[in-house]
Order: structure tokens, then sequence, then C-alpha cells
């Protein structure tokens, strides 16, 4: 949300430099992330002066371009080349002297001393256009007489220089919404910031509009309110003027909305935008020759009515939508957008004015469903103020009258059914110190309550009561008026206590936080990089999957968009979202990494947020690209499924689960082309293998990926707390053995290793693959595996025999069991 600060001072009688309020701001929680410079003109016409010009004669080697000289206060004129047709003596003009820049035509011109066709020129008299104050550029703009020679354009055309606050507002923060409601924390802060008494009288104060002036003229104009559905719109009030004349607003008036990022329309339409941000409460006014039958009517349409709004969009209203109607039709859809039938136009001339309050629920899935996004649905899906409705009304019924003429022409009509009451707080002081940290005094409280707007109705030495206002919609309990206590006071005020209070906390074993992140650290220092992609995903990816069915899919019931209605099923579809994004910025080669969740319609286990919703931790690992980084001496080699294999291995290892015994089946499926999955326990830990290229070409990803999903939960269950076990480093030497073994094609390595522990645990260390034949001189439906194996005993050097007896227990162990010859 964007504050202006000349606007604020309107307030608040403050004149502290824009960065200190900055800081103020932030500190009390509406905290700045830019502060920037606003001018109405840009670069302000500095370095442009008022001029007159003294004489005027042709010049000698053009038809079109004119000799002047032309006094800007200065002891000497200056010599000006000028091409505007209109140029003459006597004439009171706006120069740009040497250095100025000017900003036209989307360009940016430095003025420097020239020589225009061998004459020279020492500044440019401007036209209206090149200064930046309208469209015109049929000559140059020609001032009044009375214009003083050497003032500033700046003065002279009164042009506003301003600095812009832009606050992260939080959504709780209704109250802040507009700039009074900055304004009154500001004066909060000024008055009570780190005090240790009560500010006094004197302190800042804040100035509200003062409507005791508004009156109305006559009576034979009122339009009706009818309010069909009090539940969707607890508050509408309104009222009617007649006489207006819809023109250009004033240059203030642009100027307030224009720095804000506002653009002006008329005055009608900016005074209501005006008062939004002024006050912080949304108006709309409707031509009041096209309510038709005489009444407002707030009520639903039938789902599928089509419905014309300003953008000139045709949009079918959903049944729940509260529409703002007449006799006949509906005119705007309330509080988020209006129609085109029913706008403000230059032919306008009675107006009825709306000040309402709406249900923040039935906005905010109006706005969500039509996707409009509009100042008025910010504030009413947050919680309007339901009690400055009528204020509101007569602050902008002032305005219209005194920059649109007109009169009232109506009673205010206000349909409040059921008026709602100030929620009352009790606050107790032992309760503000214990939770603060540090004792404030009761003054002090009482002061920054009042200067918050709220009412402290009764108090005594222990506590107080507070009436709190409509428009602090986050303040319900007493720990929330301690907050805003708190926020005012300044939290750098509260010291740091010199005791040390703790509570024994209990971790799982094994902590499943300290686990993600060892392995975290294993894979970027093996030169992965940790992504974070959205947990919400197209459900278009889920449509005709057999292998994460839509059907399972957890849809959002308000979409943000189409491409965020649903809640992910695996972390795939996001990590190609990220290599395509990166390969799209020439980056070809990624080694990419994610935990994250995974949710699921499913019968789950105790622990899921909701019956039949499952939701389980993940982790994806991404290979794709070059195997090393791209430099003059390294390889062109891709990386492979060997690569993907041995960092899951790696990360079995690095998490102590290196000597369990997986099951470990080939894995082919709509995604994987061809892979592996690991499971222990009839639990499936992890799936790898290489991306079908169908998946890839839906992504329009250009070169293989291999992926591994882990089920993080699945791992987590398996896992049980071990203590650290420390041993002597073995001194004795190992031993490698290798065997050639011709087989059935059907066996794989895994089954060898099997074989190969269950006959000799005690001297076997490791075993390794390190050649696989097929072919030539190998007979049909047999293969070659070349096997190592490495033997070493704890306690003594093996010698020959005993290193023989244990190859020969391998190679009739391999012989009966996997009905393996020895080559």
């Amino acid at each position: 949300m964007k504050i202006s600060y000349n606007w604020l001072k309107q307030y608040i009688h403050v004149d502290l430099p824009p960065e200190k309020v900055a800081e103020l701001l932030t500190g009390c929680g509406l905290e700045v992330e830019n502060l920037e410079l606003y001018e109405s003109v840009k670069g302000g016409l500095k370095g442009v002066v008022i001029g007159e010009v003294l004489t005027c004669g042709k010049h000698t080697n053009s038809d079109h371009l004119t000799l002047t000289t032309v006094n800007i206060g200065q002891p000497e004129p200056l010599k000006i080349v000028c091409g505007a047709p209109n140029v003459a003596p006597g004439q009171k003009v706006a120069v740009a002297t040497i250095g100025t820049t000017l900003y036209f035509k989307d360009k940016e011109l430095t003025l420097q001393r020239t020589k225009i066709r061998g004459e020279v020129s020492e500044g440019m008299i401007c036209a209206e256009d090149e200064l930046g104050l309208g469209t015109s550029h049929a000559g140059i703009l020609i001032l009044d007489p009375s214009a003083v020679i050497g003032t500033p354009a700046k003065e002279y055309f009164g042009i506003e220089e301003d600095h812009v606050f832009t606050i992260g507002l939080t959504p709780n923060r209704t109250d802040a919404m507009s700039h009074i409601g900055v304004a009154r924390d500001l004066a909060a802060v000024l008055n009570n910031y780190g005090s240790d008494s009560a500010s006094l009288s004197a302190g800042y104060k804040l100035v509200v509009p003062d409507v005791s002036s508004f009156r109305i003229d006559r009576t034979d104009h009122t339009i009706g309110i009818i309010v069909e559905d009090a539940l969707a719109c607890p508050r509408y009030s309104g009222l009617t003027m007649t006489g207006i004349t819809v023109k250009e607003s004033p240059s203030w008036l642009k100027n307030r909305l224009s720095a804000i990022g506002l653009r002006p329309i008329n005055n009608i339409v900016d005074i209501t935008n005006f008062i939004q941000m002024e006050l912080g409460q949304p108006l709309h006014a409707f031509d009041g020759d096209k309510i038709t039958g005489g009444k407002v009517i707030v009520k639903k349409h039938p789902e599928s009515t089509p419905f014309i709004t300003l953008d000139e969009v045709e949009r079918k209203l959903t049944g729940n939508d509260l529409m703002i109607c007449n006799a006949g039709e509906p005119m705007c859809i309330a509080g988020v957008f209006g129609g085109i039938r029913s706008g403000v136009t230059q032919d306008t001339k009675t107006v009825f004015l709306e000040s309402a309050c709406f249900d923040p629920v039935h906005i905010r899935k109006t706005s969500r469903h039509h996707g409009l996004q509009t100042d008025a649905s910010f504030r009413f899906e947050r919680g309007a103020d339901i009690h400055i409705t009528v204020y509101a009304l007569k602050r902008a019924a002032l305005l219209i009258r005194e920059l649109a003429g007109g009169e009232v022409a109506s009673e205010i009509i206000d349909s409040y059914p059921e008026p709602v009451e100030k929620r009352a707080i009790t606050l107790s002081f032992a309760n503000l110190d214990n939770l603060i940290g540090k004792h404030i005094g009761p003054d002090v409280v009482k002061s920054i309550i009042t200067d918050l707007g709220m009412e402290v109705k009764d108090h005594d030495a222990e506590k107080l009561r507070v009436l709190i206002p409509g428009f602090k919609a986050d303040v319900t309990r007493e720990c929330d008026l301690i907050e805003e206590v708190l926020r005012i006071y300044g939290y750098n005020n509260i010291g740091i206590s010199a005791e040390l209070r703790s509570s024994l906390s209990y971790s799982k074993k094994p902590d499943p936080e300290k686990l993600r992140n060892i392995v975290s650290d294993y894979l970027a220092a093996n030169g992965f990089y940790e992504v974070m992609n959205n947990s919400l995903s197209k459900s278009a990816y889920y449509e005709k999957n057999i292998q994460y069915p839509l059907e399972s899919a957890v849809r959002i019931l308000n979409p943000l968009s189409r491409d965020l209605d649903a809640i992910r099923q695996t972390l795939l579809y996001g990590g190609l979202e990220t290599i395509v994004y990166n390969q799209n910025r020439k980056i070809h080669d990624l080694k990419l990494f994610e935990f994250g969740t995974v949710s699921a319609r499913a019968v789950g286990s105790s622990n899921d947020p909701l019956p039949g919703f499952h939701e389980e931790w993940h982790l994806g690992l991404f290979l794709t690209g070059r195997r090393e980084m791209e430099n003059w001496d390294s390889s062109e080699s891709k990386a492979d499924f060997s690569d993907l294999k041995g960092v899951t291995e790696g990360i079995l290892n690095r998490i102590g689960t290196g000597s369990w015994q997986f099951s470990v089946k080939p894995v082919s499926s709509e995604i994987i082309s061809e892979g592996l999955a690991y499971l222990k326990e009839g639990k499936t830990i992890v799936t790898l293998g290489t991306i079908r290229e169908s998946v890839l070409k839906s992504f329009d990803c250009k070169q293989p990926v291999l992926y591994a999903e882990w089920n993080w939960d699945n791992l987590l269950t398996l896992l049980t707390a071990k203590e650290i076990q420390f041993r002597e480093i073995n001194k004795f030497p190992e031993v490698r053995r290798d065997l050639a073994l011709l087989l059935d094609k059907s066996v794989t390595f895994e089954e060898i290793e099997r074989v190969a522990y269950e006959t000799e645990r005690r001297l076997i260390r490791n075993t390794g693959l390190f050649d696989v034949y097929e072919g030539k001189n190998i007979e049909e439906g047999k293969k070659s595996y070349a096997v190592n194996f490495i033997l070493q005993d704890e306690t003594k050097t093996l010698t020959d025999e005993e290193i023989e007896k244990t190859m020969e227990k391998l190679i009739k162990a391999f012989t009966t069991k996997l009905n393996a010859q020895i080559r």
C-alpha cells in the first residue's frame, strides 16, 4: 500500500524527514518497504526558469529557425535558436537552461551548449509537451505577461514534490489501510515511543476532517434502499446529489491520487477514490438517472446471470454474488466492481452515493471467482469499519459540493437493522507486564490506547476496560490489546533480561529436521542446489494420470488461478517446471533437490491433518545435462543412471542405512521409462530412473532428466534411534579376489550379494560389480558378471589357505544356489 507524505501531513502536523517517518512506521509494525520521491511533473522542471523574449531574427541558414535573445534574469541574455512558429518579442516563456534534463515522448533530453546550423544556442524555449504539462506541440508555451522573469518554473507552475511510502501491510491491519489510519499510528508512536510517562496534552494529535457543515438542501430526489440479504450486507447507507458538473479534478486532488499510483478520471470518481484512501471506506457513485424504479436493491441474482462490468467484460454470476441493483437489472458487483451501464459519465447530473459495509467472506469468494482484485475488495475482504459509513458519505458530499457543485437532494438513508456494539476487552496490568517482560506505567498504557482511537471506559489500579472501535478488526483478545501497546511503545525498548529461563524439550529420535539437514548438507556438498517449489500445482497434470490420478488430487475450493488449483501429489512436476525455466535461460546442467510435502485423498494414518487426506514428506532429486560443470578440460559426458544411483546409495550410507538389505526391483511406469525401486519391509523407500520422453515433451523439456523420489516418512518409520559406536581402525590388510560368473539373464547382482554374505559374513567387507558382458561366445539367455570381493580379518592377516578356502565356499554357493558357471 502506498502512502503520500504530503497527504499524511493533512492529518498530523509533523515536519520530520521522510526517512525518520519510515523508521518510526516500520518500528510500529507498518513496514516501509520503499521510499520514493514523487514529482507531479517528472524531473520537477529543475533548471527551467521564466524568461522574456527580447529579440527575434531570421536564421541565415534556415527558413524555419529563429534566432532569439532571452532575458532570464542574468546579467547577459541567452542566445537561443528556436524552431517554433509562434515565438515573438515581448513574450514570457519557459526556458530550459544548459544542464537541464527534460522528459517527453518517453525520451530523456539533457541540454548542452551547442551550435544549430552554425549559430550558438544556449538553452531551449519549451513547448507544453516538452515540459510535461500537456500534449500540445504546436508551438512554444506563452505565459501570462505578469510572470516574473527569473522565477523557477517549478514555483510558477506549482509543481508538487512528495515522498511516497510503500508499506508491506499484513492482512490483519485493516486499521492502517488509509492515510488517517497510518497518521493515527504515527501520532501514537511520536507521543509514546519508549515513554516512561504519559504524553502531554501538547503532543501530536490526529486531525480528522470536520463534516459539521454538512446539510441537506432538499428531499425531493430520494432514492430508496432495500437490503434483501442483511447477512451479506449488514449496513448500507446512501444519499442523492443533483445539479452536479462532472469535469476534470483540480491539481491538488490529481496530485494526491497520482502520487499513490491511482489514475485521475473525473472529479466525482476521484473524490470516491480520495475518500477510500483517506478513511479506508470504499464508496461507489452511481448515475442517479440510471437507477430505474427509484430504488437501490441489494440482493443476489440467479446463477449464470450475465453482467458486464466497467472493463467491458461480460461475467456470469455465481448465484452467491451480492449485487447492487435497480428495479430492472444489476448495476454493480457489491464491494468489488461497478457495472458499465450505471457509472458516472461526463453527462451525469445526478449521483447516488453508496457507503456500505459488506461481509468479508462474500466479497472474498466473489473477488476470487471473477479474478477481480480491486482497492475496494481489498478492504472489504479484510473487514471495513461498519461505524463510519455515514461519516464517509458526509465527507464525500462536502467535497462534491466544493468541486462539482450541486445540492444534497435527499436524506441520508441508513439501512442498519442490527447495530454492532463495540467490543469490550479487559486489560490486566499484571498480565501486560508479564507478557511484555517490562513494567509500563498505567498512564502510558492509557495514553497509547487512547491515541490509537480506542476508548478507556473504566479503570483502576489493576486493570482497565477498553472499547474497541470497528476499524480495529484484529483486536479481539487481551493479548491483542497488549500487542498494540507493545508495538507503539517499541519492541526495541524492551531490555534483555539478566535471567535465562528454559524448559526441557523432547525431540523425536531420529530427529526428522536434523536428518533433513544432514542429507541437505550432503547433497549440497556434492553439487546439488536446493529448490523450494510451490506446493500448489495444476490439476491438469493429473488428468489421465494412472500413477497420480485426478480423483486423488486435493482441489482448492477458491483457487487463485487455474495453474494453482490443486495440492501437489508428487515433487516431480514442480521440479520439471524449474528445470524448463532454467533451460529457457541457457542453464542446461542442473543438479537439484527438494524436500517437501505431498498430499492426496486417501486413507492415511492417524497423524494426517484431516480424515481422508493423506500427507507425506518426500525428497526429490533431479539430474540433467553434463556430469561436470562446463570447462575447457572437463568431459562432455552426460549424467546417467549410475550417477543418480550413486547419489541415492550415498544418502543411504550417510544416514546409517548402508548396511540394510534392501529389496531392489526394476521399475517402469508412465512416468519412469527405466529405473529401480528400493524397498524395505514392504515399504517403498525410493524410486529412481529416467523420466519418459512423453512426460518431458509435455513440459517442452529438450534433454533427458533423471529423477528420484524418496518417501521420507517411510524411511523415518524404519529408522531407529541408535547410539554412535566407535571402533578401532582395522590394522590388518585387505585382500581382493575376482570371479567371472556365467549366469542366467534373470539373476541380478543383488542376488549375488545376498548369497555371498549368507555364505561368508565374517570376512567379506564389500562386493563390487566391475564388468557385465553379453554377446559373442556367450550362449543365448546367459550373461557374464565380473565380481570382486574384499576380504579382511579383524584379528590377523589372512593366509593364502584361508583365502582359497573362502573363495571355494563362495564358488560352491554360487554354483548350487544360482546355477553359476565359473569362467
